[in-house]
């Protein structure tokens, strides 16, 4: 007989630990299944407290490394430290019809190790963007029913940032801020004045505590956030969800886990489960429960329901509006400027902050209308190059190694991140032929920038370059490195919520229109994507989807 329990959460990175942790403070016993390795707190924190000399390669991938991880060097992110972390590309391929960079970490906790932590809540214009503008479908929830679930994750997270009162950017329950750095703060009150207080450069909203929370202690400026803080110092599975829900005595585990397809009965109209494939022995496994939570990713979450219940709907769970799939959206950058700043050679940084500064959105706002929909913002940073800066006249001896004594000058950069419109013609599908190790099938991507982005390009650049010169930042260059979709690592849509079954998958509480026992909470449900950092809204929707859950499995509903 099958293992029974009362829900299934498939991954286990932020979306998974999150429902992992709410079910079973609720009460629920819960199985949390990881298609890939165990990877526990502390303890497999190999790296974390190596010094750069200790690593063989000093820092540097092999070509081993580099033909297994061939998506991941096209990035910044092939790194020695953290190359394990990535999903080997032999045994998990996928096919690009388009260029698709998609970065995967298949271990417990997921990306949650490896994000860049930037926490930002979208506002009321981001939930009503595409009825406003007619595009694609309405979102059947507004910045009022998220906004208390924000607050309850941010508390529980710990989310360092400033109040600054801007309704395209809301306020939260922030930890202390982090400090801007000098060169920073001149840049900012020069484009306050410049902009007439139109604009604004403030400190990141960032996943890492500046004041201890519940056994996690402060961020120690360590900036090395990906190789796993044996502090607890930033929100991850390991260091937060996972510990509360495994506190509860109604969580159980299971690594290697490849969730192959949910179980439907037809006659019920229920899940009844989930197929796993186990990554090690090849076996097949079937898990009984009365919920299922999808948090593998928003793409694998997808992949999981086109591979459901194929005997009902041949497009699989989901599938009846013609929308599973569809409407990938990403946030494109790989775009910015930067430029050199003088008279502040007497001035250096502490520490190495984990956290730059971020300039909200500004375009299409009130009054400024632009020949695109919709707006970005920008990360950045001011900093001093250090020792290891090229100086082209002294490159041996002496005088080498005296000026290697001083820091160099200053320079400051922003990179430009802009929301992608939800679009039909963006789709991923389940490929005919290709298949992984496990003779599974791959995902095929089949999306792009369309003309809203490309226009949106040209803009991002431009008032990068003029906000630069505006503060007095000298040589500035603009630059577009051109980005093909994943590269922002932030991928959504493919299964989105809305407020009728027959143009979306999800209805407001993030269940399946077809399916109500099954939940999709993670970048899947994704309606619009906004131009903030999304992992937030995850967290805050798959919390309230979990209250609705339980709610209703109380209620006899599921």
């Amino acid at each position: 007989m099958p293992q029974s329990f009362d829900a299934i959460v498939v991954g286990s990175g932020i979306s998974g630990g999150w429902a992992a942790k709410e079910l079973t403070e609720k009460g629920l016993k819960v199985l949390l299944l990881e298609r890939g390795r165990p990877y526990e707190h502390i303890k497999d924190y190999k790296t974390a407290n190596q010094h750069p000399w200790d690593f063989e390669h000093r820092g540097r991938t092999t070509a081993a490394q580099r033909d297994a991880y061939e998506v991941i060097h096209r990035g910044w992110a092939a790194a020695e430290a953290v190359m394990d972390s990535w999903a080997n590309e032999k045994d998990c391929p996928y096919v690009e019809d388009k260029p698709f960079t998609w970065w995967r970490s298949y271990q417990m906790g997921g990306r949650s190790t490896l994000w860049g932590r930037q926490s930002y809540r979208w506002s009321e214009m981001d939930f009503e963007a595409n009825a406003k503008d007619g595009v694609a479908i309405d979102w059947p929830i507004r910045y009022k029913d998220i906004a208390p679930w924000y607050d309850y994750v941010e508390k529980f997270a710990g989310i360092s940032g400033s109040k600054e009162g801007l309704p395209q950017l809301p306020d939260g329950q922030f930890l202390p801020p982090m400090d801007l750095n000098c060169v920073e703060k001149d840049v900012a009150t020069r484009l306050k004045a410049h902009y007439q207080g139109n604009r604004h450069l403030i400190i990141g909203r960032v996943a890492n505590l500046t004041a201890p929370i519940a056994g996690r202690t402060q961020c120690q400026f360590r900036n090395r956030c990906w190789e796993g803080c044996p502090f607890g110092g930033y929100f991850s599975t390991q260091s937060s969800t996972l510990p509360a829900a495994m506190a509860t005595g109604n969580l159980t585990v299971r690594p290697w886990s490849i969730v192959t397809k949910v179980l439907y009965n037809r006659d019920t109209q229920k899940a009844t489960g989930v197929e796993v494939l186990d990554a090690e022995t090849n076996q097949t496994i079937e898990f009984n429960s009365k919920l299922v939570f999808l948090c593998a990713s928003a793409l694998n979450s997808t992949w999981v329901l086109f591979n459901s219940a194929t005997d009902v709907w041949p497009g699989g769970l989901g599938s009846s509006s013609g929308e599973l799939g569809h409407n990938v959206m990403d946030h494109h950058y790989n775009i910015g400027a930067s430029g050199q700043v003088e008279g502040f050679e007497d001035k250096y940084v502490f520490g190495r902050r984990p956290n730059g500064f971020y300039i909200p959105r500004f375009a299409n706002m009130g009054s400024d209308k632009r020949d695109y929909l919709r707006g970005f913002g920008y990360q950045g940073g001011a900093s001093r190059s250090g020792w290891s800066r090229e100086i082209a006249e002294l490159n041996i001896g002496a005088a080498f190694k005296e000026a290697l004594l001083e820091p160099g000058g200053w320079t400051i950069g922003m990179t430009g991140f802009g929301e992608v419109l939800p679009d039909h013609r963006n789709r991923i599908y389940l490929h005919p032929t290709t298949k992984d190790k496990w003779g599974l099938p791959v995902l095929a991507m089949d999306a792009e920038l369309q003309e809203n982005e490309l226009k949106m390009r040209k803009d991002i650049v431009d008032e990068a370059k003029a906000m630069l010169e505006a503060a007095g930042v000298k040589n500035v260059k603009g630059w577009d490195n051109g980005h093909a979709l994943g590269h922002g690592i932030h991928e959504m849509g493919t299964a989105r919520m809305g407020r009728d079954a027959k143009t979306s998958v999800l209805n407001e509480w993030n269940q399946v229109w077809d399916c109500k026992n099954v939940y999709v909470t993670d970048g899947a449900c994704m309606t619009s994507s906004a131009c903030q950092n999304p992992s937030l809204t995850y967290m805050a929707l798959t919390a309230r989807a979990a209250q609705h859950a339980v709610a209703e499995l109380k209620k006899g509903n599921l």
